[in-house]
């Protein structure tokens, strides 16, 4: 009886690690799985808020993460809200203040009055 299962035993070990090994990739496969279908997501699309006068690339990667993709979310936000979103994101010296201005023309696609409006700007600010 011994003999029959110290001849077993190896076969047992064989068979346990395969088992772990499997479930184990098994649970890897599944959180790749996962992962590439949240990668899939892409966000809605918005508008480019890029054309409003004192927003770059990085602050409009920014006000995006915070759920303001289109320039009528943009021209319905609070300026002050504003500024504490660009506060906690280091930006405190950027001033926010014609950026719903801007953002209610271009909603409304008033593209002309917005280049007349962004003319009279410097950096998004009156001059």
């Amino acid at each position: 009886m011994r003999k029959r299962m110290r001849a077993l035993l190896p076969v047992v070990v064989v068979l346990a690690l395969l088992i772990w090994w499997w479930l184990r990739r098994s649970r890897e496969w599944a959180a790749r799985r996962i992962e590439v279908r949240e990668t899939e997501a892409e966000p809605p699309p918005g508008d480019e808020l890029k054309r409003i006068e004192g927003i770059g690339p990085k602050i409009a990667a920014l006000l995006q993460n915070e759920g303001i993709r289109t320039f009528a979310s943009l021209a319905g936000m609070e300026r002050e809200r504003l500024r504490e979103i660009l506060r906690g994101a280091g930006l405190p010296f950027v001033d926010p203040g014609t950026w719903p201005e801007q953002a209610a023309l271009a909603a409304r696609r008033k593209w002309e009055e917005l280049a007349a409006l962004q003319g009279e700007l410097k950096g998004g600010r009156r001059a």
